[in-house]
């Protein structure tokens, strides 16, 4: 799909995350988990934890493993890459990454 044809939920004003860190969102009916990186950067990923089945991935910590952006679950640790949603520990268990772009001071995730 085109960015033209998917539909485009605002989640939040971009300053309401603060650098290298993530807030939870809903998003038809889904846990997004939107982490903002150094000042300008954004990325989505499911926010449930598939291994514990907690929503909470937009609680981890960001950092990075080589050239890769991850954030680490709090429950188990495992990495997962913000711009993928590939755990990097365990490729099953990889999460869907969500498109997302800043309109003005606003965020949106597509659907």
């Amino acid at each position: 799909m085109t960015t033209d044809t998917l539909n485009w939920t605002a989640v939040c004003a971009a300053d309401a995350i603060l650098p290298n860190t993530g807030v939870c969102a809903r998003v038809e009916d889904r846990h997004v988990a939107v982490f903002r990186v150094g000042r300008d950067r954004f990325y989505a990923i499911d926010n449930i934890d598939p291994k514990s089945g907690a929503s909470i991935l937009a609680r981890g910590l960001v950092g990075n493993l080589g050239e890769r952006i991850v954030v680490a679950s709090p429950m188990y640790k495992n990495h997962f890459d913000l711009a993928t949603g590939e755990c990097l520990e365990a490729p099953e268990q990889s999460v869907r990454a969500w498109q997302v772009r800043c309109e003005g001071d606003r965020l949106l995730v597509a659907c």
